[in-house]
């Protein structure tokens, strides 16, 4: 208890706007309304924001009792008392997110984040605490950042005022935590809806040091004054500057930087494309029958309606050989439905990030023959990657991003997050919401494959089947000639 009365002393001060004798009182009644609240079962880990807010709720009891405020003239300031008795709110609006979450995280998570991220304690000092040594408790501080991240998330969906607000969630989160932009729908959003421009903030600050974060959404009143009365702050800076995985050091700006570079959609999607995201109906619906046989048909070449061959060396930029089949298949020539899909609006194809292997992320690529770029449409919908036969598209796995997953059964519960509609416009819809349709995030190569809301006109969201080229030196079966004749001497001296 004695490592704690100070902060808690300092706290009161800040609070009331005086350091009179009144301040030892209040922090006396905190810790004495904490232990009460102890020997009733509340958990004892996360003392030091527990104390802290005890105090903060304790200066407005006693402000809005007159005869209390009347004995006491310190609760009457209006930079004290006063105000907090005026206050409709100890949590700042753009920070109940933040505040919902922390609160729903276990103690030990609190106890690690309250120290380490606003006292900037050592990390030694929660983990005395917690009866645990600096490596484990490294760890769980980490788990704790991840949590809360979460909980923020979990908040804004749970809290969103919208159907729309919910819909954006996930497309909102993703693209903040990876450091990227967002896509130009959800910044549309963003621009005309306050609730998840305020949750996009409070997001933002996970990309760097945690301390502002917390100490408004916990406390509220006098969070800023309080950050900048602790010791380890003066001695050491801030968190970030401290810390080499965190803050500033971390993608190399933080979350002002990350915030600083999200663009401005260069257009506005008409309100009217906006309202139609409805489910896929009329012509727009085509039977994956159907689009199975036009895949084939586009995959074939023009001898007869067999695939072409998938030749040895790369036709694309004739700078060398590049393997165009995958390992152990030999050169053997491509199967029938065999294809690759080219963008309209960037004319790349979709290809496979590093390693086919479950988890890779989808991107653009410059087209060529490479057998990450070719693909099989099934009857039932599966767009399955030749690369890896046992892994398909999966658009549900990573909250918006396209991966490669695991191939799942029709009925299994994982099986419309593998499976696609294609409109006859060329639009990829995943069958888990035909709302959206697949699209890179921009327009260049290496960039990202990700779910877009459906637009209806975007060359971006349309994906164009087409054979694989034919590498030079090999033949189709209207080029082989019959070897020529050879003269030969029968035993009887004629020849023929």
């Amino acid at each position: 208890m004695a490592r704690h009365y100070q902060p808690v002393y300092d706290y009161a001060v800040i609070c009331l706007a005086s350091s009179a004798q009144v301040a030892a009182m209040v922090t006396g009644t905190a810790f004495h309304r904490t232990l009460n609240r102890l020997a009733f079962g509340e958990s004892a880990v996360a003392l030091r924001p527990a104390l802290l807010v005890t105090v903060r709720d304790t200066i407005r009891e006693w402000s809005g009792d007159d005869r209390i405020s009347a004995v006491l003239p310190a609760l009457q300031k209006p930079a004290g008392g006063r105000g907090l008795r005026a206050a409709t709110s100890m949590t700042p609006e753009n920070r109940i997110l933040a505040e919902r979450a922390f609160q729903a995280l276990p103690a030990a998570s609190r106890c690690l984040l309250w120290h380490v991220e606003v006292e900037a304690d050592p990390l030694s000092v929660p983990a005395g605490l917690l009866g645990m040594d600096t490596d484990i408790a490294s760890a769980a501080l980490e788990q704790a950042r991840d949590k809360f991240r979460e909980g923020c998330v979990h908040a804004h969906r749970e809290l969103a005022p919208t159907q729309d607000c919910r819909f954006y969630n996930r497309l909102l989160d993703v693209p903040i935590r990876r450091g990227g932009a967002l896509l130009p729908d959800v910044q549309q959003h963003l621009d005309e809806c306050r609730y998840c421009r305020g949750a996009a903030e409070q997001l933002s600050h996970f990309e760097g040091p945690l301390g502002p974060l917390t100490a408004e959404a916990v406390l509220g009143w006098g969070a800023h004054r309080y950050l900048g009365s602790r010791p380890g702050r003066a001695s050491h800076g801030s968190r970030g500057a401290r810390s080499g995985r965190r803050g500033g050091g971390r993608r190399g700006g933080g979350r002002h930087g990350l915030l600083s570079r999200l663009p401005v959609p260069a257009r506005r999607v008409p309100e009217a494309l906006r309202s139609s995201r409805a489910l896929l109906s009329g012509v727009g619906a085509v039977s994956a029958g159907v689009l199975a046989t036009v895949l084939i048909i586009s995959a074939s070449s023009h001898d007869g309606g067999e695939a072409d061959p998938a030749g040895s060396n790369s036709a694309a930029d004739g700078k060398g050989p590049t393997s165009a089949t995958p390992p152990g298949t030999a050169g053997l020539p491509s199967a029938p439905g065999v294809t690759r899909l080219r963008n309209a609006g960037a004319d790349l194809c979709l290809d496979i990030r590093d390693l086919p292997k479950e988890g890779s992320g989808a991107k653009l690529a410059e087209c060529t023959a490479v057998w990450t770029q070719q693909w099989t449409y099934e009857d039932d919908g599966l767009l399955r990657s030749v690369a890896d036969p046992g892994l398909c598209l999966d658009s549900h796995k990573d909250a918006g991003v396209v991966v490669l997953g695991t191939c799942a059964d029709e009925d299994a519960e994982r099986g419309d997050d593998v499976r696609y509609d294609i409109t006859v416009q060329g639009e990829l819809l995943p069958r888990w919401d035909e709302r959206l349709a697949l699209a890179p995030a921009d327009d260049d190569p290496d960039a990202d494959i990700v779910v877009k809301v459906r637009d209806h006109s975007s060359d971006a969201q349309r994906w164009q089947p087409e054979p694989l080229p034919t590498a030079e030196g090999s033949l189709s079966i209207e080029e082989q000639r019959d070897p020529a004749a050879r003269q030969v001497t029968l035993t009887d001296g004629r020849t023929a």
